[in-house]
Parts: C-alpha cells; sequence; structure tokens
C-alpha cells in the first residue's frame, strides 16, 4: 500500500516527506513503548504512536521506519518535525485513536506481527 492511500484511509495530514508517497508500506506497528518498536523488526512499516518526543524518530531511524503516525490528533513541535525531516522520515498525524487507525489499516491489507511470525 502507498503512503498516500494511508493518507486517505487514516484521514491523516502530511506534514513532511512529500518525497515519500509512493512508498510501499506493507507492515504496521502501534505503540507508544520504543522498546516494543524495537522488538517489531519488520521492513516496510508504518509506526503508528501517540508518543510525541525526539525518541519516536530516533527510534523509528533506527529501526529503518520511514514513515510516523502521530494518532489521537497529536502534533508534534516543529522542531519534531524538522529532526524527522532531516532523517528523510514521513510524518503523518490522525485524529483517529490508535485502536481505529490500526484496525482501518488492517481492513485495508496492512499487517502486523502476531505469535505467528
Amino acid at each position: 500500500m502507498k503512503v498516500s492511500e494511508i493518507i486517505g484511509i487514516l484521514d491523516a495530514e502530511l506534514l513532511t516527506g512529500e518525497e515519500n508517497l509512493d512508498m510501499d508500506i506493507e507492515h504496521a506497528c502501534g505503540s507508544d513503548l520504543m522498546s516494543d518498536v524495537m522488538a517489531f523488526v519488520k521492513e516496510n512499516v508504518v509506526l503508528l504512536t501517540g508518543l510525541v518526543n525526539p525518541q519516536v524518530v530516533r527510534t523509528a531511524e533506527m529501526m529503518d521506519i520511514k514513515v510516523i503516525v502521530f494518532v489521537r490528533g497529536k502534533v508534534p513541535d516543529e522542531k519534531l518535525v524538522q529532526f524527522a525531516k532531516e532523517k528523510g522520515i514521513t510524518i503523518l498525524i490522525t485524529k483517529h485513536p490508535m485502536f481505529i487507525a490500526c484496525g482501518k489499516l488492517y481492513c485495508a491489507g496492512i499487517t502486523g506481527r502476531g505469535v505467528w511470525d
């Protein structure tokens, strides 16, 4: 699924990463615990979180996650947006809570990581 499709599904707003709109995303990870995100090792991942701080971008960079969606209407400050831009990470925001956002992506074909992986 393309990032541009994710924007439509989540009624999201793009804050940075216009160059990544055609990037393919296959998996999603929804978490506010960055240690859990680090345990979720997959390629082509979108990270959904309500945690709005630089550690999220640092974790995404370390795990090669190119797209972050801030849920529940959380809006990162300009410093965080600039930091993500410098790292080549796309930032989206949605008003949906994490459960709903993850469910919408799952229904659209994005997979997560289950006990069978």
